[in-house]
């Protein structure tokens, strides 16, 4: 595979600003590792490798358990995740794939009773970010491990 363009260089002022909004995510209410799960999760349901392959090693570097990352795409059967985490899992699935009549409310009420309405929105705009990257990666074949130099992802030592 071989990238199709350097969206970067091609539309410098976008990329910066969709990074911005994204570095504005980093300081809400939503734990990191919540974020790194569903990062991962929603990539996985995408097909975007560059992103898999980044966030698996973001969350490795942020301490997340590699048995826990096995599990991710068998959320559901497995015992590793706790309520919480399970319902911001079905809320990426659900915004991911969007049904076609809306989100069912049990979906919603299930995240509801995890999360607070302020939480709740601020996944939603990580869902909706991780979903514009995986996007523009899969649309122009971004090579996994590309960048892990420059983004301090070789840290993560999985390479």
């Amino acid at each position: 595979m071989t990238q199709r363009l350097d969206y970067q260089q091609q539309s410098p002022e976008l990329f910066k600003k969709f990074v911005e909004f994204n570095m504005s995510l980093k300081k809400g209410a939503i734990e990191e590792a919540i974020v790194d799960l569903v990062s991962v999760r929603a990539s996985q349901i995408n097909g975007c490798a560059f992103c898999v392959d980044m966030h698996v090693k973001q969350a490795t570097i942020h301490g997340e358990r590699p048995l826990r990352l096995h599990h991710l795409a068998a959320w559901r059967e497995s015992p590793l995740f706790s309520p919480r985490e399970r319902a911001a899992l079905a809320w990426t699935e659900v915004l991911t794939q969007l049904p076609p009549h809306g989100v069912p409310d049990d979906v919603y009420e299930r995240v509801r009773t995890q999360l607070s309405e302020k939480e709740i929105t601020e996944l939603t705009y990580s869902i909706m970010a991780i979903n514009g990257w995986n996007r523009i990666n899969v649309a122009f074949q971004s090579l996994p491990g590309s960048l892990d130099k420059a983004w301090g992802l070789d840290k993560a030592n999985l390479g």
